[in-house]
């Protein structure tokens, strides 16, 4: 649970199951999002690929749309621009995975503003998100 000291509630979003099944099955990321280009956990996870690969401006570009997908699941789920996107609940991760993600690649290719934004982004989202993510990726 997050310190949530505007009173604000946390944002939620629901559940997908078409790309965790197809994740867990092991469809390749590329076509999860082809089947399923809303998702930003799949976006995040290409934006990973790239990085990976040494691609920071192809990690930008996936981590980009990841973000935006995700604002937009974000406020189809009510959410008004500010307050908690918990960690804990595991449909918000690819959200938080795509600010990660962005922010990443943002440090990478020198957009120093951005990598500042989005740092403050993800930690108001949920101070545990960044450190949960570094984790996973080691």
């Amino acid at each position: 649970m997050t310190d949530n000291l505007l009173g604000v509630p946390e944002t939620r979003l629901p559940d997908d199951p078409g790309v965790t099944a197809a994740l867990a099955a092991g469809t390749p990321v590329a076509d999860v999002a082809t089947a399923h280009p809303s998702s930003s956990l799949a976006w995040a996870l290409l934006a990973d690929e790239a990085w990976d690969r040494g691609a920071a401006l192809e990690s930008y570009a996936y981590a980009r749309v990841g973000y935006h997908r995700g604002l937009d699941a974000l406020r189809k789920a009510g959410w008004r621009g500010q307050g908690p996107i918990p960690w804990a609940h595991e449909p918000n991760r690819g959200v938080l995975r795509s600010l990660f993600a962005l922010r990443r690649a943002a440090d990478g290719i020198g957009e120093e503003p951005e990598v500042e934004r989005l740092s403050t982004f993800l930690h108001d989202a949920d101070p545990a998100a960044a450190d949960a993510i570094a984790a996973e990726q080691r």
